[in-house]
């Protein structure tokens, strides 16, 4: 058991100078700089042990050792805390994101933010609408046989749907429409809202009935079949800072998975607001992102996320600062979005 704790021991000193210095590791240097307590001998021996099981590896052009993502992914495990935040580190938080002025300024100045703070490529989901409840629909009249639908959820989202009717619509029914909607709708979840609509076009008064039953179909693609679920990206250029090791071969189709989306997106389908979730290399299961890490976290409330954001880089990343910059961020956002 000793034996084990002195080589997790090794394996952190491993994990945290390969990470800062970029260098791989050898046992002279890990001698000098930490305080293992042994011999550089035993050092040696209990690097040739982390080897022989996985958790570090020789890179051909080096006499030092990194770690695999076998031995990233212990290190983590062992976290004994996430390290906290400096109270600079914070307030620098409060500041940046205090400014914004709507939902899609709160995610943009998330995503420079935690791109800063972990000089990683940062991914904020917009709060996906079918965990959203209806905050105001707004009728608004376009022309005389035109009317445009918006959408105001409690997350700050807002959808806008143009409605063409087939006969003029005068002001009055306009008003009552809105009207009658809001009395519908209001406070109803998203994934709730599209067994009301049937109900709203029978039980509404005889001469509204046609403008409603017009505005229905859109009213019912509005919440039934949202939009898809949006990323903001940002720091991409800092996949360009680190060396030859952090990414085999090329970092292309990690920039490509990142454009489409659709890959981050699945990731951030199992998120929670009260876990940092690590995935290292293979254990993301798509080939484009085998060679990165991405962590990732909920914001919102912990019984029910709004949406994910997270960090995307090498394997070779410092865990902690980025698991605490993360988890800092995500409450700020939650935090915001609940007062708005």
């Amino acid at each position: 058991m000793a034996h084990d704790e002195r080589r997790l021991e090794v394996l952190r000193a491993i994990v945290q100078d390969y990470v800062s210095s970029n260098d791989p590791v050898g046992s002279k240097a890990l001698a000098e700089r930490h305080d293992l307590g042994v011999s550089p001998a035993t050092i040696r021996n209990d690097m040739a042990v982390l080897e022989e099981q996985g958790y570090i590896t020789q890179p051909h052009t080096s006499a030092g050792r990194v770690p695999t993502d076998k031995g990233y992914r212990l290190f983590v495990d062992r976290l004994s805390a996430v390290k906290p935040l400096s109270m600079a580190e914070r307030k620098a938080i409060e500041r940046f994101l205090d400014g914004a002025v709507d939902l899609h300024d709160v995610l943009s100045r998330s995503v420079r933010l935690l791109a800063q703070l972990t000089r990683q490529v940062a991914v904020v989901q917009y709060p996906t609408l079918s965990r959203s409840a209806v905050r105001h629909l707004e009728v608004v009249q376009v022309a005389a046989a035109r009317l445009m639908l918006i959408l105001i959820t409690d997350t700050g989202r807002v959808e806008q749907r143009v409605v063409d009717c087939p006969v003029d619509v005068d002001a009055e029914a306009v008003a009552e429409l809105r009207t009658l909607l809001n009395s519908a709708f209001n406070g109803v979840r998203l994934i709730d809202a599209g067994d009301t609509v049937p109900d709203l076009v029978d039980n509404a008064p005889q001469h509204l009935r046609g403008l409603v039953a017009t505005v229905s179909a859109t009213l019912m693609e509005t919440l039934v079949e949202p939009s898809e679920d949006r990323l903001v990206i940002g720091g991409t250029a800092n996949l360009a800072r680190g060396n030859a090791l952090d990414f085999r071969g090329t970092v292309r189709p990690l920039l490509e998975a990142l454009e489409e989306q659709v890959v981050v997106l699945r990731l951030m389908a199992q998120v929670d607001a009260s876990t940092v979730l690590v995935r290292i290399g293979e254990e993301n299961a798509h080939e484009a992102l085998t060679g990165a890490s991405f962590v990732s976290v909920g914001y919102g409330k912990a019984d029910h996320p709004l949406g994910g954001l997270g960090i995307v880089g090498p394997t070779r990343m410092d865990y902690p600062g980025n698991m605490a910059a993360v988890r800092a961020v995500a409450r700020y956002v939650g935090h915001l979005l609940a007062e708005s």
